[in-house]
């Protein structure tokens, strides 16, 4: 699985306009129905049981500046990830304190619990990597972003199969 496999072609704010974590959800989240990934009026319930999530099982700033928001939805054919950038950086309560600067914001089937697992490790290898983090808080445009996702799947390992 391939992080280019998982973001559909417009799934990029290279400068998300919100600057609060529910707001950063909810813009990330509008992005994937502009895609066609979700339907317009999945937009609501999806962001509040994204936020929902952060507020009752923990947050999903995992520190060093990146966030991946997640949930799963009935109904959907496959993983969806939009992937955003916030220059000034947002409080998502984040576990070392600091501001998140990249979110990857995943969408699962709830059908396909081991696709959802498999698109988590691939985002949590890319982004415990400082050179992936540095360069996509630079990266200040959408065609940045995606060279730098595509350079990502290039050379970052495959998991090993124990």
């Amino acid at each position: 699985m391939k992080l280019c496999d998982l973001v559909p072609g417009g799934a990029i704010v290279a400068n998300l306009r919100a600057d609060d974590r529910n707001g950063v959800i909810r813009e990330l989240v509008t992005v994937l129905s502009v895609t066609g990934a979700i339907t317009d009026a999945e937009v609501e319930p999806v962001s509040r049981s994204i936020v929902t999530r952060e507020r009752t099982r923990g947050t999903t700033g995992f520190g060093r500046g990146v966030a991946a928001p997640h949930t799963k939805l009935d109904g959907l054919k496959r993983v969806v990830v939009a992937v955003g950038r916030s220059a000034g950086g947002v409080d998502f309560s984040a576990l070392d304190g600091e501001p998140v600067f990249g979110v990857f914001l995943v969408l699962s089937p709830t059908e396909q619990p081991e696709q959802h697992l498999r698109a988590m490790d691939v985002i949590f290898r890319v982004l415990q990597q400082e050179k992936f983090r540095r360069f996509l808080r630079q990266a200040d445009s959408e065609a940045k972003i995606a060279e730098l996702l595509r350079e990502a799947d290039e050379q970052t390992p495959p998991p090993s199969r124990s």
